[in-house]
């Protein structure tokens, strides 16, 4: 034995057999800075295991988690005019909204879909913080028209998920525009006694507060989530004042009345189960994969039961 088979042959083998590690295994935490498994942090649905920080979701992961079996099906959103304004900053907008589209893999800021939760048909409507900042436009004017006029079709509620930075301003006009005509397309839900809940996350602010994230017969949050017209930075700047601590999050509009409810993402599926059945006036869901029995069939005694079979079935 030398020193090429002691060393040389054994660094040589190390050197190709080594493997390149995947650079999305892990994520880090943003709150508490913990390194988090991608495998664990998607089964908990982006909530950080250990502190329980509440990281982005798209509304595809979403409505996976939220319908029964992750099966739902899309609804048809009419496209509106691609750039109305012919706006231009930095880039130009049909530019920004091809590169939002290729990070994304989504069409626009929101995505809309019917399915069931807990055997329970609803319309769900979620945005997505990561398409240009939820910003809404056009076409989440459209989206949510879209699903309110196919709920008051169906005779189901409807289950809107909002996050928006507000207004999308390279469609000027256009985008305030889409606050009266999505409040119009709420009315019709409430004119056809059908229930409107909103979940806001974080981040839900600017024309999107101001319009349909408000206008719900509950209101649920995700814990810590900031929800305001004007942000807290802008206020203070405006009143020269420190604001009180946790200012505008959710558990600040909880305590002063703003909501109905603070509920974990993890828990948001059932809470939504039970309060949607209770609106509709259906009774309680029935845990597992089958329906529940009817109850004409439940509250009657066959009278062909003698009572030694209903003991034996006792």
């Amino acid at each position: 034995m030398n020193w090429i088979t002691n060393y040389v042959r054994p660094r040589i083998n190390s050197i190709f057999s080594r493997r390149e590690m995947p650079e999305n295994l892990w994520s880090k935490c943003d709150d508490c800075g913990t390194m988090l498994f991608h495998r664990e942090l998607s089964q908990n649905l982006n909530v950080c295991t250990n502190c329980g920080h509440h990281m982005a979701i798209t509304p595809r992961d979403r409505f996976k988690a939220l319908f029964d079996g992750g099966i739902f099906s899309e609804i048809t959103v009419p496209a509106p005019t691609p750039d109305p304004l012919h706006f231009r900053d930095q880039k130009k907008y049909p530019d920004r909204m091809k590169a939002a589209q290729r990070s994304t893999g989504e069409k626009e800021a929101m995505l809309v879909a019917t399915g069931e939760i807990g055997r329970t048909p609803i319309v769900a409507a979620a945005q997505d913080f990561s398409f240009m900042g939820g910003s809404m436009g056009m076409y989440v004017g459209n989206a949510i028209i879209a699903a309110a006029q196919e709920a008051v079709k169906l005779k189901r509620p409807l289950v809107l998920f909002s996050a928006a930075g507000g207004a999308r301003m390279q469609e000027g006009i256009l985008s305030l525009m889409q606050m009266p005509r999505t409040t119009v397309a709420i009315q019709m839900l409430k004119e056809a006694g059908l229930p409107y809940i909103v979940v806001l996350t974080h981040p839900t602010t600017g024309g999107v507060t101001a319009s349909y994230a408000m206008l719900g017969d509950v209101h649920i949050s995700e814990p810590n989530a900031l929800i305001c017209f004007a942000g807290p930075r802008v206020i203070e700047q405006t009143i020269r004042e420190k604001l009180p601590e946790g200012f505008q999050r959710a558990e600040y509009l909880l305590d002063h009345g703003m909501l109905d409810r603070v509920t974990p993402r993890t828990k948001m599926r059932e809470e939504l189960i039970t309060i949607t059945r209770m609106l509709m006036g259906l009774p309680p869901a029935v845990r597992g994969d089958l329906p529940g029995p009817d109850p004409s069939e439940s509250d009657t005694t066959s009278q062909d039961d003698t009572p030694a079979e209903t003991d034996k079935a006792e």
